[in-house]
């Protein structure tokens, strides 16, 4: 047996083949974790193993706040999602602090 006909992402106890002395070997992602590999699970897996491409960042949105503390936001897209146990996705949002500083929160009382 071996990983030529499976290959599984992450952590999946149901991704198995069997190994040698009749244990089970598997090809899921984490068994480089655990060790627990398939002898063919490199050539058969991780050759095809693509990981997660994003896109730029979009533009910061405007201050959640006209007057005073309030926060932006920004996103990016997958554009290629991982397969096969590749690296996965970053963070697609972001969000930091901002002032609103509209004309009128001077004269606002």
């Amino acid at each position: 047996g071996g990983c030529w006909h499976q290959c599984c992402a992450g952590r999946n106890n149901s991704c198995w083949a069997p190994g040698a002395h009749q244990a089970r070997c598997y090809c899921d992602s984490y068994c480089e974790r655990t060790g627990d590999c398939c002898e063919d699970y490199h050539a058969a897996c991780r050759r095809a193993a693509v990981g997660c491409a994003v896109g730029p960042w979009g533009p910061w949105s405007r201050c959640s706040s006209p007057c005073g503390v309030g926060s932006k936001a920004r996103s990016r897209q997958v554009t290629t999602p991982p397969r096969h146990g590749g690296e996965p996705c970053p963070d697609l949002k972001q969000r930091r602090g901002c002032l609103g500083e509209h004309p009128t929160c001077g004269t606002a009382k």
